[in-house]
């Protein structure tokens, strides 16, 4: 093999401070302070702000000195929307700092406002959109600091520099990015989420295993997000099925969390088919996106199979699986599902064909096309779409 030296030119990234274990939920209004924050704003989705946990984490900021005040507008798939009624009343509230608490939807859309909230009028969100240099056009001054606090393990939104927010209008779903959107300090405290329905466990088990094995299958160079990449599918493997049988498990939740984190540290190196096809569903269908994530895997996994041959054997051996290869890997993928109670098939989300054109098309154009070992076009995305609606492995 020759050697190709723009193959291996890149620019490496990692991740800001983070503090794992549990309890360590306790330290937020110390961390809030080290940042310079007297008046933070929680922002997390409706079905936690009414929880006791975010009722004692206000309770215990209040208490230490701190305005905190909780946003909580966010869909299931944040919309644009969502961003700018929370830049709204951030600004409305005097806030000097972002709380990102919850799973991927209020984390997301949390670093959008906190990317958004001191820019200048005029400067759209969508001018953003991670196509070429369009971070460019925002102050990176402006930005304010954010803390994330994840109380699911799937996206690892808490050490990404992107948040994926839908545009409603365009029904697509478009990647927000800025470099200094990296929240400044990360809290994985597995006691946030035992309270995570098995179901919901599975599917954001599910998401932070995708992004690992789409980095795992990356072309580009990046050695490091490689060994990142196959210690978190590891640990997917040793304790996903752990939490999923038992909530209460925290070395199992620790892990998972911690899995998650690695997922989105590791998918710098790219992403690929399965996150290609899963954005236009969630925009199209606003179906749950770590769940369309473990649908699509094995059918995706199929579909490269003749680009993925060796780095499958070798996550293969990794993985103590019998006959190392792609086929061991899906198989293993289908086991690590049934066991959990994902789904087979799209159509059991009550997803059909009626748009397979359509859903062909925005896969192609999605950013994350780029980094799949193969180059699929709109015909090849369509036919794994309706594959995964039909259940053909």
């Amino acid at each position: 093999m020759s050697f190709d030296p723009d193959h291996y030119r890149m620019g490496w990234n990692y991740p800001a401070p983070i503090l794992t274990g549990p309890g360590r939920i306790r330290e937020l209004p110390g961390l809030c302070r080290e940042l310079g924050m007297t008046a933070p704003l929680l922002i997390t989705d409706p079905g936690l702000a009414g929880l006791p946990m975010v009722r004692d984490i206000v309770e215990q900021a209040s208490g230490e000195g701190l305005a905190i005040a909780v946003f909580s507008a966010i869909k299931g798939n944040p919309t644009g929307k969502n961003v700018l009624d929370g830049v709204a009343a951030f600004n409305r509230g005097g806030h000097d700092g972002v709380i990102a608490f919850g799973g991927g939807s209020g984390l997301d859309a949390a670093k959008a406002v906190a990317l958004m909230a001191g820019q200048r009028e005029g400067l759209s969100l969508w001018a953003l959109e991670d196509v070429g240099d369009n971070w460019r056009q925002a102050d990176a001054e402006a930005l304010v600091p954010c803390v994330a606090v994840p109380t699911t393990a799937g996206t690892g939104s808490e050490v990404g520099r992107a948040s994926v927010i839908t545009d409603e209008a365009a029904h697509v779903k478009r990647i927000i990015f800025h470099p200094s959107m990296l929240p400044a300090r990360v809290i994985l405290d597995p006691e946030l989420t035992v309270g995570l329905p098995p179901a919901i466990t599975a599917a954001t088990g599910m998401d932070a295993l995708s992004h690992c094995l789409e980095a795992w299958c990356s072309p580009r160079y990046h050695p490091m997000a490689e060994g990142i990449a196959v210690e978190g599918i590891r640990r997917v493997r040793d304790f996903l099925s752990r939490a999923f049988a038992d909530g209460q498990d925290l070395e199992a939740r620790m892990n998972m969390l911690v899995a998650s984190s690695m997922g989105a540290t590791a998918f710098q190196r790219g992403l690929g088919a399965m996150h290609a096809l899963a954005h236009p569903l969630g925009a199209l269908f606003d179906a749950h996106h770590g769940t369309l994530n473990a649908i699509l895997m094995p059918y995706v996994l199929r579909a490269n199979e003749r680009a993925i041959g060796e780095p499958m054997v070798r996550l293969g051996r990794y993985l103590d699986l019998r006959q190392p290869g792609t086929a061991a890997v899906i198989d293993w993928v289908l086991s690590l599902r049934e066991g959990q109670g994902i789904p087979h098939t799209l159509a059991e989300l009550g997803i059909d064909t009626a748009q397979a054109d359509r859903v062909g098309h925005m896969a192609v154009a999605d950013p994350s096309s780029g980094t799949n070992p193969i180059v699929f076009n709109d015909h090849q995305y369509r036919d794994i779409f309706v594959a995964a609606v039909e259940g053909r492995v």
